[in-house]
């Protein structure tokens, strides 16, 4: 039985015993497993979005996950011009769904920030808010240098040292960044001067790219004397051709093989769920030859059923391969 001495450190322990996350994610061996949701529509109503929660408490009932992404959703349509596969429905501040809907899970959650729609105010009050026994972050710059911004990234990493330093924040990492301009590892070791503590990648289907992104990563940091933090490999099921698309209309890279591999399938959803286990796989050994801090964040980018549940499946799986 859980008793208050348990939570005397803050977050509480896995089921397993295993140390917390901030704890996990400062160490040198960390091999971390994630979770990544997407909150309610905005426009569901209280009854709807605690419905919701709910089903997706009991659907997480049988992991055992070291904590939760909350992600931040804005509009990206400035980024990439083309239609977006699926309709961009404004959903609710992950915030809001955190704290009146999900106190069922007692664990760590990592809320994403896109700070761009925050103005310095609004983001300062939330800092001064914050339960940071509780809550991790994520902090996330306006997706195209085009787009309008309330508090541009840098200035939001300022905000937290000042006003919360002991929130433990993280950084976004983009292997497609790296594909196009080479220097998304000098992006990585910038935040970390600026205080995160650990990356999350974008979906990552294009393995080769990422562990080039990583040797540079590790090797910069080990030239300047620095302690390389965990990066954490979102992978996500792809289950139908729109799926796909979506994928892909996000700037995700999926290697050509792969895409005609899936279109031609006859169970895309399947043949995906294979290929996100052996990608992990490959980083796994990757990362521990390297001796890089690593872990996974499993998301669906589709709200359709049966890619939530792979979503779940793939977690579970990715557990027993976790030291």
């Amino acid at each position: 039985m859980t008793s208050v001495d348990d939570f005397a450190d803050g977050f509480p322990p896995s089921s397993s015993g295993r140390h917390s996350l901030p704890e996990l994610l400062a160490s040198a061996s960390a091999e971390v497993l994630l979770l990544g949701l997407t909150p309610p529509r905005r426009s569901v109503s209280p009854a709807e979005a605690a419905q919701i929660a709910n089903v997706t408490v009991a659907r997480l009932g049988g992991l055992d996950l070291d904590g939760l992404v909350l992600y931040d959703i804005d509009d990206e349509s400035d980024r990439n011009p083309e239609q977006r596969p699926f309709p961009y429905l404004p959903t609710m501040d992950p915030v809001v769904f955190h704290a009146e809907y999900l106190s069922a899970w007692r664990g760590p959650v990592v809320v994403y920030r896109c700070v761009g729609k925050y103005t310095e105010a609004e983001l300062s009050e939330w800092l001064h808010t914050v339960d940071t026994d509780r809550v991790l972050s994520v902090f996330v710059g306006s997706s195209s240098s085009r787009k309008p911004a309330h508090t541009r990234l840098d200035r939001a990493h300022a905000l937290r040292d000042q006003l919360r330093p002991n929130l433990p924040l993280g950084g976004v990492t983009i292997t497609e960044r790296y594909t196009r301009h080479g220097d998304e590892h000098l992006r990585m070791l910038t935040k970390q001067e600026r205080g995160c503590s650990f990356f999350i990648s974008q979906v990552v289907y294009n393995v080769d790219a990422t562990k080039s992104l990583l040797s540079d990563y590790f090797y910069a940091c080990a030239d300047r004397a620095l302690q390389p933090r965990p990066v954490i490999f979102t992978l996500s099921v792809c289950g139908s051709l729109k799926t796909l698309a979506f994928v892909k209309w996000l700037g995700v890279d999926v290697p050509r093989w792969l895409e005609n591999s899936l279109q031609r399938s006859r169970d895309p959803l399947t043949d995906s769920y294979l290929q996100c286990l052996a990608n992990a796989r490959e980083l796994i050994d990757f990362c521990r030859n390297l001796r890089l801090p690593f872990g996974f964040n499993v998301e669906s980018v589709s709200i359709r059923k049966v890619e939530i549940e792979a979503s779940v499946l793939l977690a579970k799986e990715l557990r027993t391969m976790l030291r």
